[in-house]
């Protein structure tokens, strides 16, 4: 019987896990709170076990819930594209050729209040939005 629920923590630990590598959008960050929770539990269960004198299977719920708390509070960074071109952060900015400073950073507080993800845009095109105000500031 011990073994059924081995294996049933097993599952749900790799579903866990599983969950959180997907790309997160709106909505989908429930997932590392859901992670937490069940990590808190394995973390008791080994304590219970340690208590009561079970070690091998007391570090194994210890070690998983250690390894789950990590694995989802771990994010995936997306891999920097080549360089971007001028005119291309321009375009992104939607800015002229021979736009100020205040321009751009009018034209990318304007774009960021929409694209932010806490204003429902995505962090891809957040990222994208302050390289190109970067690229064309020269930071």
């Amino acid at each position: 019987m011990n073994l059924i629920w081995l294996v049933l923590a097993g599952i749900a630990v790799w579903a866990l896990v599983r969950l959180g590598r997907q790309t997160e959008g709106r909505g989908r960050g429930q997932w590392r709170i859901a992670a937490t929770l069940f990590s808190a539990v394995m973390l008791a269960g080994g304590v219970l076990l340690a208590s009561r004198g079970a070690w091998i299977p007391a570090g194994g719920l210890i070690g998983a819930s250690l390894w789950l708390t990590i694995a989802s509070r771990q994010r995936t960074v997306p891999p920097r594209s080549e360089a971007m071109s001028d005119t291309e952060a321009r375009a992104i900015l939607g800015v002229s050729a021979d736009a100020t400073v205040q321009d751009i950073n009018t034209a990318w507080k304007r774009l960021m209040g929409r694209a932010h993800p806490d204003q429902g845009g995505t962090q891809g095109l957040a990222s994208r939005l302050n390289a190109a105000r970067d690229h064309l500031l020269k930071r």
